[in-house]
């Protein structure tokens, strides 16, 4: 959902101040992408990954099960956050900062293609679901047409 003209302007206000501020922490903020953060993430899950296996095999080896199902548990945890931190890398998109010709931070928009505009179906096809929110839709722009 995109700013909008005021929310956009109040954007860029905070973002002027944050650089005079402190153009350090504005720096480092800038240079660190979302796509390295989750890079990070999926390291850390593997390293806890690999903590895990090796309390799951330690527990096999003093035959005590609760350090076994800890370990398990362990590697479920780092399992479930590789795949939230994968998830978010492959849906994540990079985003384009203009620079105004003084140095200040412009507008920004998403790189790639633009989206495409929802198609859809007919009242044939789909589940109860969506026929019965097409239906819906429909009466309420029938109403709006009739007032």
């Amino acid at each position: 959902m995109p700013l909008s003209e005021h929310e956009q302007r109040l954007l860029d206000q905070i973002e002027r101040a944050l650089y005079q501020d402190d153009p350090k922490f504005a720096s480092t903020v800038r240079s660190t992408d979302l796509r390295t953060h989750m890079k990070r993430r999926l390291i850390r899950a593997a390293v806890v990954l690999v903590i895990g296996f090796a309390l799951l095999f330690a527990g096999l080896v003093m035959k005590n099960t609760a350090v076994g199902i800890a370990g398990f548990a362990v590697m479920v945890g780092a399992l479930l956050l590789a795949l939230s931190s994968w998830k978010r890398l492959g849906s994540s998109t990079p985003t384009l900062r203009a620079v105004n010709p003084d140095g200040q931070p412009g507008t920004e928009r998403r790189a790639g293609r633009p989206s495409k505009p929802k198609q859809t179906r007919s009242t044939s096809s789909g589940s109860v679901f969506s026929r019965l929110e097409e239906r819906w839709n429909k009466r309420w722009d029938e109403r709006g047409r009739e007032q």
